[in-house]
């Protein structure tokens, strides 16, 4: 058994792509353009897949460099109780990860490259997509419905009030991950129930 995610970035400019909404008859709906300069939001997360599968995401105003994407690797992601150069020899997760990923630059550094060995000896590893193959990494539906759907507002005036959006909408998902995984255990739970009660007659 091992562990699989789906890792990516998203960034969210203050003024959003629209689609279409409702509104009055004779009145024409506007969202205020917000310069987009400096002032976007860069979501980085993973999607843990399985039975249960989970969204990890931090945010963040300034960009996803390779320090950031280590730390949210190695500590977020996989749950190591410290930087991999700095465990313990022997150390290694209970289960294995495989962490699927693109060949963007920032996780294709020196840095990066680095640290690979420790990683894998810890039980981490890091798989590249084929370039250009957005379709294969699943967390992309993800990003796309969190961006066009879940945002209701389309326009924020500063980085603060698009992050704290941003927050609100990942908050939302994982409600209702715990949502679904609660319907799992109940489900799971009625069905022994009755292959009980069939056996004991």
């Amino acid at each position: 058994m091992i562990d699989l995610a789906y890792l990516d970035a998203c960034g969210f400019a203050p003024t959003l792509p629209t689609s279409s909404t409702w509104a009055r008859i004779g009145v024409r709906p506007l969202v205020p353009y917000q310069a987009t300069q400096g002032r976007r939001v860069h979501l980085l997360g993973a999607l843990l897949t399985g039975p249960s599968p989970r969204l990890v995401a931090e945010s963040r105003t300034r960009s996803i460099d390779q320090t950031t994407f280590l730390f949210f690797v190695w500590r977020h992601l996989a749950g190591l109780p410290a930087p991999p150069a700095s465990l313990p020899a022997g150390w290694r997760r209970a289960r294995p990860l495989v962490i699927v990923l693109d060949n963007a630059a920032t996780h294709r550094s020196k840095a990066v490259q680095a640290v690979l060995p420790a990683l894998q000896a810890a039980g981490v590893t890091l798989y590249y997509l084929p370039p250009y193959s957005p379709q294969l990494n699943r967390i992309e539906p993800v990003w796309r419905v969190l961006k066009h759907t879940k945002l209701q507002q389309r326009s924020y005036p500063n980085e603060e009030a698009l992050q704290a959006a941003v927050d609100q909408a990942v908050q939302a998902r994982h409600r209702l991950e715990d949502a679904l995984a609660l319907l799992g255990v109940l489900a799971v739970g009625a069905v022994s129930f009755y292959v009980v009660r069939a056996l004991v007659g």
